[in-house]
């Protein structure tokens, strides 16, 4: 096996690395990207930072390794969408990002089929999806040139094809779960039905070549960033689940080849298309993590993430937070609801409120794990753990204390890039299975839970409220 350059395109940035023969990172670049934050709950990117961010990492990540590559695999941000001009690739508006809730508008008015979207898509009809930011995009920004998901216009200008991997078409809403295919109809509801669509591909193909990183190599390993870190963290059977704690978190269950569809508020989407099989999973998000410690800095209640378990208190004293700050996904699904903090008296001091926000973030997870559990018809009894914020020895804990499951950390930063890497390697030999693409690994830390299962409950019970409180806030507004 050869080196494969592997890029991970995400809201904050896009990292790039060199992946050797044995599975080992020989080098890594990062590029930062910087969202706008717009009034009215819009979020935008702007794309040539995008494609820039791309090259500029993908080059770096090259000339570091100092070795030949043999191809370039890609993973994407999954919802977030522009529109561009097919022949020059020129882009006709700004990336709208996936937290952006513009579309709120749009997903109100389609309210009458939200039952019937659902069944067909496996997710549920909200603005966090790709098509109704399409939909919103074509209405009020510019009716010229294809709109699709940003890794479709990220291929064009690396390999002038015009394709999308089933997993992010799979979380578009106008992409029919069971065929696994664009639904005319579902695009036509979007008033979208008109739009010429990108060729959906296996993440496990090649889809063409680039010379944008030195000499001619394929491109494959497309697959949406979640996907490529259940890939990487060997979710390979049913039931085996993992979060990556990054801007958001993303807990991931794979179900197997059946898409099972969630009677517990959860999305279900394609995971991978690999060696002629399509896997699906069960997903639910908690939109506010890192980006909720980032609430903590411009506060100046912490300088930096590295300072959280410092500055932690041992005790909450009765303190709790939702960090509903961008609304609040499964099971709520309440893009209206805010954060609240309660509990508070004159002697709550700031590690209180540190703690008490780390402990609503693993609060949130262990309700969507709980759900998976009811989906898959038994407990997750293990969590895989990933992204920025497992250096949180507090987070992980409070994580495996309200859970009350073992919590595994990932050995490395870098679960997207390596899925995708993984699944480029198949794409380059068939032969090569996905687990053997893989490796084995091992967790660097586990975190066993501390607290007894009464108090986790109690726990639960006195959070859940919390929520339902701000749901129904959100609502009324």
């Amino acid at each position: 096996m050869t080196a494969i350059l592997a890029i991970d395109q995400g809201t904050s940035g896009t990292k790039a690395i060199v992946v050797d023969a044995d599975g080992g990172t020989v080098a890594i670049a990062e590029e930062t990207v910087r969202p706008t934050y717009l009034p009215g709950g819009g979020v935008e990117q702007n794309p040539h930072e995008l494609l820039d961010s791309v090259l500029t990492a993908g080059r770096r990540a090259v000339n570091m390794a100092g070795r030949p590559i043999a191809a370039v695999a890609l993973a994407n941000q999954g919802e977030t969408v522009l529109a561009w001009d097919p022949a020059t690739g020129t882009p006709l508006s700004p990336a709208i990002v996936w937290q952006d809730r513009r579309a709120e508008s749009i997903c109100t008015e389609l309210a009458e089929h939200s039952a019937a979207i659902a069944e067909r898509t496996g997710l549920v009809l909200d603005p966090y999806f790709s098509a109704p930011k399409m939909a919103w995009l074509r209405r009020h920004l510019t009716r010229e040139g294809v709109v699709t998901t940003t890794d479709t216009w990220l291929v064009h200008h690396l390999t002038g094809e015009f394709v999308t991997d089933a997993s992010t078409a799979g979380r578009s809403l106008i992409f029919d779960l069971d065929s696994a295919a664009w639904d005319g109809e579902l695009a036509d509801w979007f008033e979208l039905g008109a739009e010429r669509m990108p060729r959906i591909v296996a993440s496990d193909e090649i889809v063409g070549t680039t010379r944008a990183f030195g000499q001619e190599v394929p491109v494959a390993g497309l697959i949406v960033d979640q996907q490529a870190a259940l890939v990487a963290e060997a979710c390979l059977e049913q039931g085996t689940a993992k979060c990556t704690y990054g801007t958001g978190a993303f807990l991931l269950a794979n179900t197997g080849p059946e898409p099972v569809r969630s009677s517990a508020g959860l999305t279900t989407s394609v995971a991978w298309q690999a060696d002629g099989q399509t896997l699906y999973c069960v997903d639910g998000q908690v939109y506010t993590v890192a980006s909720a410690v980032r609430w903590l800095q411009d506060l100046g209640l912490v300088q930096s993430a590295t300072e959280l378990d410092q500055l932690v208190a041992a005790d909450s004293e009765g303190v709790l937070c939702v960090p509903a700050f961008a609304g609040l996904a499964a099971p709520w699904w309440t893009p209206n609801a805010t954060a609240s903090f309660t509990g508070m008296t004159l002697a709550t001091r700031r590690e209180h409120l540190i703690l008490a926000l780390l402990q609503g973030i693993a609060a949130q997870v262990t309700e969507l794990a709980a759900l998976v559990g009811h989906d898959l018809g038994r407990p997750l009894t293990r969590l895989r753990a990933d992204g920025g914020l497992t250096n949180s020895a507090a987070l992980m804990q409070a994580q495996a204390d309200i859970a009350q499951i073992p919590i595994d950390i990932y050995p490395s930063a870098h679960a997207t890039p390596l899925g995708a890497a993984a699944l480029a390697r198949c794409a380059l030999d068939p032969t090569l299975s996905l687990r053997e693409a893989i490796g084995d690994w091992e967790p660097n830390t586990v975190y066993e839970p501390r607290w007894s299962a009464d108090r986790a409950q109690e726990f639960r019970i006195t959070w859940a409220q919390a929520a339902t409180a701000c749901a129904a806030k959100g609502d009324r507004s």
